[in-house]
């Protein structure tokens, strides 16, 4: 029976086993990245990360240029694009519509000794996609091509060669569902794994996405496929890994508050079994997040951070809605720890 925990190759990058942290916008910053690869993450990808304004405001993330020109350095988007201490093997994604912005911006991130660069096209939200980046780009398939070829010239001349790698949908809507297309160009542009996320951009995160489209996917290209969507315990990742061939899976909306589905996925893989993680342990990992947090961005900036993350953490806990209600107006640390004293949940920190 092949082996459905494995290593993954990706251009030149070797990486010991194929459970991925997806890029969650609002979720995958440092701590959280940094709890995931704790619980056995074996490539983490950043939040999305605007190419213009990285280019246009270098500074503003503490890379080059902040100290000559004044600007001043944002705790949280710095945060945004810093590799976590523990973090062996992490891409920055970026996501624009213009090929020499996205080349310029990927220049900039020669100070964070990236593992790969990513590049989104599959975010549907409306502030990106009005723009054309994202999910839009795949109306625009020689314009894809073309992103994917500059972020490899600036990988070339200033990241060490690192492999460029894309995240898509099936398509734009049902009348366009052009991955495959989409997918041959990117590697044809230097593209050096392809994640696919198969739902269009008109399904947002609504139905079901079919992962028929991941396997075939799979047959059509040369480099690793991943598969995202629908990723939601240990016998999804497995069912998944089995049903289409892909040489990873991607958690994403699965990992909000359970960093622990690592873990719990590896652990399935290889032996058949997993056991549920305790509740008095899913609340330490997030005061341990909380603490992360605080140290990277500030302990208010990170309390207020911390209120939807705190809410996924929670999920399914006895008396959780209860929490969840009180957890919004928390401002400091104390605030999270008199929660779970009130509801004799225990104490941690």
């Amino acid at each position: 029976m092949m082996k459905l925990y494995r290593p993954v190759t990706v251009g030149s990058l070797s990486l010991e086993g194929n459970l991925f942290l997806a890029p969650v916008a609002g979720y995958t910053e440092r701590a959280f990245r940094s709890l995931c690869v704790e619980q056995g993450a074996n490539f983490s990808f950043t939040e999305l990360v605007s190419a213009d304004a990285l280019y246009r405001n270098p500074g503003h993330y503490g890379l080059a240029g902040d100290a000559a020109s004044g600007m001043r350095v944002s705790a949280v988007a710095k945060n945004l694009v810093r590799r976590a201490v523990n973090e062996r093997h992490y891409a920055v994604q970026l996501f624009g519509s213009d090929p020499d912005v996205i080349y310029q911006a990927a220049l900039q991130l020669a100070p964070l000794q990236p593992d790969a660069v990513d590049i989104n096209a599959g975010c549907p939200v409306p502030k990106v996609v009005k723009n054309g980046a994202g999910s839009a780009l795949m109306k625009d398939p020689p314009r894809l091509g073309r992103i994917v070829e500059a972020a490899g010239k600036a990988s070339r001349e200033a990241l060490g060669d690192v492999p460029v790698t894309i995240k898509i949908r099936s398509g734009w809507d049902s009348g366009s569902v052009n991955y495959a297309e989409c997918a041959r160009i990117a590697v044809e542009s230097g593209a050096a794994m392809v994640s696919l996320h198969p739902r269009t951009r008109s399904q947002n995160y609504g139905g079901t996405s079919d992962w028929s489209c991941i396997a075939d996917l799979v047959s059509r290209l040369p480099v690793p496929v991943t598969g995202s969507g629908d990723l939601y315990t240990p016998e999804d990742a497995e069912r998944m890994l089995r049903e289409t061939g892909c040489a990873a899976v991607m958690f994403a909306r699965g990992v909000m508050g359970n960093p622990f589905i690592f873990s719990s996925a590896r652990s399935f893989l290889e032996t058949g079994a997993w056991e549920p993680v305790p509740f008095s342990e899913r609340l330490a990992a997030a005061f341990r997040h909380l603490e992360l947090l605080a140290a990277d961005i500030g302990e208010r900036t990170a309390c207020l951070e911390m209120r939807k993350q705190f809410c996924a953490y929670t999920k399914g806990i006895p008396g959780g809605a209860a929490i969840r209600a009180q957890a919004v107006r928390a401002q400091t640390i104390e605030d999270y720890r008199g929660l779970l004293i009130h509801y004799n949940l225990g104490s941690w920190g």
